[in-house]
């Protein structure tokens, strides 16, 4: 394994970037190492370059010819995702983007076709999402156990996410939040992508989609505050998905249905009610009108580091550049969670059911129109928490 470190920037160091800051001069990375920051706020740049002892900027395009640099972590306002990834790719650099990888579809296959055409002139070059709850034992070992056919053929899969709360306050913390020109989206595009993420990443993508999303329903902003997402399958099987930000305590529950059983994960304890014979296949040949299948629950033994996962990305991303470790989540991967948000809120807008894939050019455009007919007044107050551990759970 190299000794080297890799030297990343960090563009953007609000909220998200300011931990990465930490992460990376903690001195727990032990692979990579800080030598710039970049945010459009001097002062904020100014402040978080001096305490990390490297220089500061102020325009993203003032990095890209910085000497020594190997790559950057961008954790900036969703849309400019797309224009500095690009950019930094186009000119051989090494990208990690914040959650989600783009606010549409079309913009996130603008910025996988740029990865694949630089990769012609650097073929080396890593492009990865900070999807680190992929790193978490207990999400982990549900994937192992559905891909090793412990729950046999998927019927049904149902998370509840109800537990992201936000007070006014929080969306009144920043003037680019919560808006379709700043944001493009409410919860399912800030809080969800990591859900929405795990679950095409667990059971698939669906092959049609209806969502049912409601407007500021219970915070003074524009965009969705409440959404139920249902799923079908190719094979039958059928998905839910139901977020908020105006629960508390909320829930936070998943259940995936196999013909095996059921297993769900909620307070952190992983259970699955293993049944004793295919249900369906008792369905088809049991005499007996009302019995349940035989099952016994048991709970399922997984091993999690406890941590929120953003320190084991960044070790990983430097890995991959130094010795070509493969990412545990490669950016252009993010486009099949933001397939599901984008076609949830297509399906609210145009009020019927949407097949997979939809038309991204018609989304992307639905976005411009409520951008540039917005009339909503952003309010922006002073206090917002920097404290974002609160965050995760």
């Amino acid at each position: 394994m190299s000794e080297r470190k890799v030297k990343l920037a960090i563009i953007g160091v609000g909220s998200m970037g300011s931990m990465h800051v930490k992460d990376l001069t903690s001195g727990r990375v032990s692979n990579a190492e800080l030598v710039a920051v970049c945010d459009i706020d001097k002062a904020k740049a100014d402040r978080f370059a001096a305490e990390a002892g490297v220089p500061a900027f102020y325009d993203y395009k003032d990095v890209l010819g910085m000497e020594g640099l190997d790559g950057v972590v961008i954790a900036t306002p969703h849309y400019d995702h797309t224009p500095i990834s690009i950019a930094f790719m186009q000119a051989g650099k090494h990208v990690m983007t914040e959650k989600p990888v783009a606010v549409h579809v079309k913009d996130a296959r603008k910025m996988a076709a740029a990865y694949e055409e630089a990769k012609k002139q650097y073929p080396d070059l890593k492009f990865g999402i900070m999807f680190q709850q992929r790193t978490y034992g207990f999400w982990r070992k549900i994937k192992e156990m559905i891909d090793g056919g412990d729950l046999g053929r998927l019927m049904r899969a149902t998370w509840i996410i109800t537990d992201w709360y936000r007070t006014q306050a929080y969306y009144d913390g920043g003037g680019w939040r919560a808006t379709w020109s700043g944001e493009g989206g409410g919860v399912l595009l800030n809080q969800c992508p990591h859900n929405l993420d795990l679950f095409q990443w667990l059971v698939g993508m669906p092959k049609r989609v209806a969502g049912f999303a409601h407007i500021g329903k219970y915070h003074n902003i524009e965009v969705e505050d409440e959404v139920t997402g249902y799923f079908e399958y190719e094979n039958g099987m059928v998905g839910h998905f139901l977020t908020t930000t105006a629960e508390s305590p909320g829930t936070n529950r998943l259940e995936i249905i196999g013909e095996k059983g059921k297993l769900t994960f909620e307070d952190g304890k992983l259970l699955f009610d293993r049944n004793a014979v295919s249900m369906l296949e008792d369905i088809r040949v049991s005499t007996k009108p009302y019995d349940k299948v035989e099952h016994s629950l048991e709970e399922v033994p997984f091993t999690h580091h406890g941590e929120f996962g953003h320190r084991f990305m960044l070790e990983n991303f430097a890995s991959a550049i130094l010795d070509g470790t493969p990412l545990i989540a490669e950016a252009p991967e993010g486009i099949n969670s933001l397939t599901l948000s984008n076609a949830v809120m297509m399906s609210t807008f145009e009020g019927k059911t949407i097949d997979l894939p939809f038309d991204e050019d018609a989304y992307e455009a639905k976005l411009k129109e409520l951008a540039a007919n917005s009339t909503f007044h952003k309010v922006v107050r002073e206090g917002e928490a920097k404290d974002m551990s609160k965050s995760f759970r």
